[in-house]
């Protein structure tokens, strides 16, 4: 059985992941670069004017695939939830520190088009060949 802990450092160390959201009942996805997971959730960043804002504001569900490819198939981590926005100004200097590409933009702490949300909680899984046909093991967070 997986933890919590295994999917937190599996989505650290693949931080390149595809999230889905949802608009007007139709799927949407996208890939993005994953900011990072502890104990209290899955993060990520992204900007006010950026159509994934207003799909959280209107739909709040979604889901993000993280993968590592090894062999022929690989591994998969799906953790799905309902995105928290966060107005943490402390989170927002972290972000600007950790991500330097965002000051380009024109972004700062104190930006109200800097949005960071979270998946804190809902449930995860990992997929593998091996345990293609396996019930899932669902991790709940």
């Amino acid at each position: 059985m997986s933890t919590i802990q295994e999917c937190i450092a599996f989505a650290n160390e693949n931080p390149m992941c595809s999230l889905a959201t949802i608009e007007n009942d139709q799927p949407r996805v996208r890939y993005m670069g994953f900011w990072f997971a502890d104990e209290t959730g899955f993060y990520f960043q992204t900007g006010s004017m950026k159509e994934l804002y207003k799909q959280i504001l209107n739909n709040p569900n979604m889901e993000a695939c993280f993968y590592k490819h090894s062999g022929m198939i690989g591994t998969m981590l799906r953790v799905s939830g309902k995105a928290e926005l966060l107005d943490d100004i402390n989170l927002k200097k972290r972000v600007i520190e950790e991500r330097p590409f965002l000051k380009g933009f024109g972004l700062t702490p104190e930006s109200p088009g800097l949005i960071i949300f979270r998946i804190a909680h809902g449930e995860a899984h990992f997929w593998t060949m091996e345990n293609n046909l396996v019930p899932k093991e669902m991790i709940h967070f």
